[in-house]
């Protein structure tokens, strides 16, 4: 059993992270900005944002990883890159493992090729929030060495609405988006949730950034 605590952990990454999470029988915390009105049975419920630092830290002495789905958007745009680094900051002087989800946006299409935010046809609305990610990313990079991270970057078909079927099994790449032979890139969110699991469970990417889809 690992104590994980997940930021953002009733959104749509982060309750597949959770559910999966519980269900292998670890001990999980979810943090969030509301409680949800269903709750998983077995999982602690704590109300708060990414901005609570201190609420965070006092987590942190109960937790062995630390992951985050909170994503850049609304009020704590701006301030997301800096918060997130805070946290990987208290999650190095604590001892524990931080973990974040990141955006496909930042992935090349090919090898040495254009990242896929670059590309024509990439929405518009996204490629803010894929920056800010894509520079964290680079953050993270330059972080003290004993600071273990890992970043998991989803398909490009990873969308809220979308949340396809829990397949069991997915192919891991690095930097490379991973896609299918007619190009499609997809992970369900029960599969992402997963793949973020298996890797807590079993850690094979220390920081660094991977990346999963069928």
């Amino acid at each position: 059993m690992t104590k994980i605590t997940v930021l953002g952990g009733t959104g749509y990454v982060g309750s597949n992270v959770v559910a999966n999470a519980v269900a292998r029988g670890h001990q999980v915390t979810s943090v969030s900005r509301n409680l949800p009105d269903h709750q998983v049975a077995g999982v602690k419920y704590v109300q708060a944002t990414i901005a609570d630092l201190k609420v965070i830290e006092d987590l942190l002495a109960d937790t062995e990883v630390l992951f985050s789905c909170v994503q850049p958007r609304g009020e704590l745009e701006e301030q997301y890159g800096q918060l997130m680094l805070s946290i990987a900051e208290l999650a190095r002087k604590a001892g524990v493992r931080f973990g974040s989800a990141g955006g496909a946006g930042s992935l090349q299409v090919s090898e040495g090729g254009p990242l896929l935010m670059d590309t024509e046809g990439f929405l518009a609305f996204i490629r803010p929030g894929s920056v800010i990610l894509s520079n964290l990313l680079a953050e993270l990079r330059n972080t003290p060495d004993d600071l273990d991270w890992f970043v998991l970057t989803p398909a490009a078909g990873f969308r809220v609405g979308e949340p396809g079927e829990a397949l069991g099994t997915y192919r891991v790449g690095g930097d490379v988006l991973v896609a299918d032979a007619e190009g499609n890139s997809f992970i369900s969110g029960a599969d992402y949730g997963k793949a973020v699991v298996d890797e807590i469970e079993a850690p094979k990417h220390h920081r660094a950034r991977f990346t999963v889809a069928y």
